[in-house]
């Protein structure tokens, strides 16, 4: 179809939702950055501003050039992880970065727009069957790659793909998958607080329950037996993991989270002081450039991962609330979007946007409020960061042009 305007069909709903929490991300990095002098907060209205060329040049392509071309987006974004073993720069222990001078890209955040149009590419073929065990290897595999070359850099984002496997079940891949990762979840957590034996026992338990619980003629204790040997591998494995694959920041943070291990001036200073100026917020907040622990500078990383410990001092429940429903509207709203799209290739894609934002919304609050570990996972559209910002906005406008491309009405 040929494109009438440049805005020819354009969701404006979604643009304005995105343009208020950018500049909502923006003051709350203006608040947190005004102790440090380091200007945090000119840098990011730079990457604002740059971001408003990128949203036309976005706008301007023809939606279908994204799925003709997705193939090879796929391609250079994996080269450009591997590419970080050789010329990556390492920054607070992690060499996720290619340095310009001044200016450095993350392309983990990139690749996840790459991963996604590959993942809608390949689904889309009429053909694509993922309860055959063949398809299912090979939808695996797009999402494996990206992840096995970000995991030794940045283990936080790796666990963004991860989630991508939600799509994945949308649309058809057996749910014995994520039964069989929450239970994986599970046992390791369960692991760290008991000991093996323990519980082992309790999977045994569950097994014989299931296993009666059952019909007479769904009972097999063969397959049964193999589920408990291979559970019982599993958490016998948990120790060796936690102890020789993890490195001692995850493995602190866990404990922590866990309440392992009590350090509230070491590893734990940053969580405790995220809690501290989050609750200090009360229902309305201190107010705008009033938070006495965002301007005392006592929440490390207050401008990225933490950024929401601003809202909550100075919003109150009642900003954080609102921060939330707006992100919620975002998350519906795309998948209302997605549900309407004439080609599997762009409802495919519009549902990998819907689950990297919902994973990212999630995982940095639940971060900041101390019920998970801190893994490093930036907040859209508000953490500090270039790479994030324009990262999140490619990923989203992308779609809004597919949909924009369709003729469909309400």
């Amino acid at each position: 179809m040929k494109n009438q305007s440049l805005t020819s069909n354009i969701d404006w709903i979604s643009i304005i939702i995105y343009s208020l929490l950018v500049i909502m991300g923006w003051l709350n990095i203006y608040s947190s950055s005004l102790s440090s002098m380091e200007g945090t907060s000119e840098k990011q209205l730079l990457f604002i501003i740059l971001t408003i060329p990128l949203i036309f040049i976005l706008l301007y392509v023809d939606g279908k050039l994204y799925e003709k071309y997705a193939s090879l987006i796929y391609v250079i974004g994996l080269l450009s992880l591997a590419g970080l073993f050789v010329f990556g720069k390492t920054i607070k222990g992690q060499a996720n970065w290619y340095s310009f001078g001044s200016f450095g890209i993350q392309p983990s955040e990139f690749v996840k727009t790459a991963t996604a149009l590959a993942l809608a590419k390949y689904l889309s073929d009429a053909q694509i069957n993922l309860k055959d065990t063949n398809r299912q290897i090979q939808v695996l595999g797009i999402l494996g790659l990206p992840i096995m070359l970000i995991v030794p850099h940045d283990p936080g984002s790796a666990l963004i793909y991860c989630f991508l496997i939600i799509v994945l079940y949308r649309e058809g891949l057996p749910a014995w998958y994520i039964w069989t990762g929450f239970i994986a979840i599970v046992l390791f957590v369960m692991t760290l607080i008991l000991e093996p034996q323990y519980v082992i026992l309790i999977a045994l338990l569950a097994i014989i329950l299931v296993y009666f619980k059952s019909r007479l003629g769904d009972r097999n204790i063969v397959l049964s037996s193999i589920i408990f040997i291979l559970i019982s591998g599993f958490v016998l494995s948990v120790s060796y993991v936690f102890e020789n694959v993890f490195k001692q920041h995850h493995r602190d943070r866990f404990n922590i989270l866990l309440g392992k291990t009590v350090d509230m001036k070491g590893i734990g200073y940053n969580t405790n002081q995220s809690e501290i100026a989050v609750g200090s917020g009360g229902w309305f907040g201190k107010g705008f450039l009033e938070g006495t622990q965002t301007k005392g500078g006592f929440v490390p990383e207050q401008h990225t991962d933490y950024i929401f410990t601003t809202v909550g001092e100075e919003w109150g429940f009642v900003g954080s609330l609102f921060v939330i429903i707006m992100f919620v509207c975002l998350l519906l709203r795309i998948i209302y979007l997605a549900e309407r799209q004439k080609t599997k290739f762009s409802r495919v894609y519009g549902y990998c946007v819907a689950s990297i934002l919902f994973i990212h919304f999630f995982v940095n609050i639940a971060m900041v409020l101390g019920i998970f570990p801190t893994i490093g996972v930036p907040l859209p559209f508000f953490s500090y960061g270039g790479s994030g910002l324009w990262g999140f906005t490619i990923l989203l406008f992308v779609f809004i042009k597919m949909d924009a491309n369709k003729v469909n009405e309400w």
